[in-house]
Parts: C-alpha cells; structure tokens; sequence
C-alpha cells in the first residue's frame, strides 16, 4: 500500500541550481592562480580594514604553500615604499647624465629638428618612453605585477607611479643642480634636456619598483581614482 503523503522525490534543483552556475563560471581546471585571483578580487569587495587584512594573510599564505615557488615573483601591492624605491631608482639612473654635456647637445637636436613647427623628435622620444617603461613593467619577465585599482579604470597605478615619480625627479635635479636653464636655452630645449634625463630616470624607477618585489604596508588602493569605483 503507497501513503499518500509520500513526498516526491528531491530533484536537488533548490539547492543545486545555484552550485552548478557557480561551477559554470569556473575555470575548467583551476590551480593557485585561480585561487589568488579570486582572493584579490574579494579583497576587493571587504569594507572592514581587519577583513582585507585577513585576505591579505590568506594571500600571503597560499603563496607559501609547498609548489607555489612561481609565484614569488608576484606583486600584487602597490605602496608608499613602491614610491620610494621608484625615486631611488630615477635618482641612480639620471646622476650620471647631469654631468654629460651630451644632454644639451641632444636636447638642441631635438628642438631644432621640427616639421611644420612639431618637434616630431621630441615626441618620438617621450612617446619611447612611455612604451619602454609599460614593456619593462608588464612584458618584461622580470615580475608578475597584477593591475589592480587602475586610475579611472584604464592607467595602472604602478605604471603613473614609475612616470610620475622619474618626471619629477629628472625636472628637480636638473633645476638644483643648475643644469636646466644653464647656457640660456629655449623652452623647448629645457623640455628637451628633461626628457632626455626622464628617459634613464624612468628605467631606474621600474627596476628600482620592481626587483625588490612586492613591498610591505598599505596599499594605496584608498586613493583609487576610478570615478566609477564605489568603495
């Protein structure tokens, strides 16, 4: 005899369904990587500092692990310190070219060859820079960097950061040091003498960035300029 209040038999979609679009969404055969980067993202999404603190631990643990030796070359973090090493770094690298003369001599080569009035020279010159520098960050298989919290979406921090921070650098040394106005040059020659510091200044800051690998303290994600960033 069936009893009529038999319950019918559980398909499992109550519970199940939303399992299996989690797993539709996953990485067929997920490793560390994975893991890490799902780590970073919901660092992401904590409010609390304590909770962030607790991911960052994680993180820091799972890099640990016994296979994980890849990963030590990972930089997740960008910090005040990061600023640091990219201002020894440009310091390093542009002393040598405050003493040539050279660089008054290619600033004015820069300044004198124009077309229809645009120092096409100059512009190649800063835009190898900008290329360089992205190269020696990104592509370069020095460090993994991650990009995270990049300025209104789009610049990574860390690559502003390098710029920035060899821009200003190769500018004041020049400035102190009496090097930027001597002989009476034009203006465009003065941007000339700059960028050609800029350009060694710039690698010092990367290298000076990056080989140490990630840095201790806060991120500086707090000073995330995204506009579309809701934290």
């Amino acid at each position: 005899m069936v009893d009529s209040d038999e319950r019918e038999p559980d398909t499992g979609r109550a519970d199940g369904s939303g399992d299996r679009a989690d797993a539709a969404g996953a990485p067929a055969e997920p490793d560390i990587e994975d893991l890490l980067a799902k780590l970073d993202a919901l660092s992401d999404t904590v409010d609390e500092g304590h909770e962030r603190e607790k991911v960052r631990q994680t993180i820091s643990l799972v890099e640990r692990m016994p296979g994980t030796g890849a990963l030590a070359g990972r930089i997740t973090k960008y910090t005040s310190r990061d600023l640091a090493e990219s201002f020894v770094g440009a310091v390093l690298f542009a002393l040598p070219l405050l003493v040539e003369g050279g660089v008054f001599e290619i600033a004015a080569w820069f300044a004198a060859t124009t077309v229809a009035g645009v120092p096409v020279l100059l512009i190649g010159h800063v835009g190898f820079i900008l290329v360089a520098v992205a190269g020696l960050l990104y592509f370069a298989d020095f460090r993994q960097i991650a990009i995270r919290h990049p300025i209104f979406g789009l610049v990574p921090r860390r690559y502003a950061g390098v710029l920035v921070v060899s821009l200003a650098t190769s500018a004041s040394m020049l400035l102190f040091w009496g090097r930027l106005h001597e002989g009476d040059p034009t203006a465009l020659e003065r941007a000339g003498r700059i960028a050609v510091v800029w350009a060694a200044a710039a690698f010092g800051a990367g290298l000076g960035d990056i080989l140490p690998g990630e840095s201790h303290g806060e991120d500086l994600g707090k000073f995330d300029l995204d506009i579309g960033d809701t934290e």
